[in-house]
């Protein structure tokens, strides 16, 4: 959140049942793409039979789609990684569903754990990795829906375009 804005938002607005809209089929907003997140991780039933483990790479499944948005299931067995990548035209959320993973960025290092959410725009660069001991589960929702994934070289800086807005959500 911009430290200079006269608005800041006190906690979670998504924790404050009064203030939410109710559940659209298919999600139109940030706010509402993070809530389909939540909604998806906490229930179980709708990924964990799913979930698979491969040692030579990363699992994925695409769990669901909308109009114009995808919902993927990934695993991480420890050391498993992305590369330093963006994901093109997509805006995205990311959720922690089960272990640890790290993210980098040219702003830092951030450790995620179970119930953490990312959410980004269009031209965010960032590494993920499984840096633990513990395999880790992660849902990942892009709208639109992912037609690309830019590698960068790992060795360069990463940068953020100027208005690729960031933000953590924790549960």
């Amino acid at each position: 959140m911009n430290s200079d804005s006269d608005l800041q938002i006190a906690g979670d607005i998504l924790e404050v049942p009064h203030l939410l809209q109710p559940a659209r089929e298919h999600p139109a907003t940030v706010a509402e793409f993070v809530g389909l997140a939540r909604t998806i991780a906490a229930d179980r039933s709708q990924w964990a039979h799913l979930v698979q483990y491969d040692a030579t790479s990363r699992w994925y499944h695409r769990l669901r789609t909308g109009p114009g948005y995808e919902v993927w299931l990934l695993s991480w067995v420890p050391g498993q990684g992305s590369g330093l990548h963006d994901h093109g035209r997509s805006s995205g959320v990311l959720t922690l569903l089960e272990g640890e993973l790290t993210e980098r960025t040219e702003r830092g290092t951030r450790a995620l754990g179970a119930g953490a959410q990312r959410v980004f725009a269009p031209g965010y660069v960032h590494e993920v990795v499984n840096d633990s001991l513990e395999p880790a589960v992660s849902l990942h929702i892009y709208y639109p829906g992912l037609t690309e994934m830019p590698m960068h070289a790992a060795r360069c800086a990463a940068s953020v375009a100027p208005d690729a807005a960031e933000d953590v959500v924790t549960a």
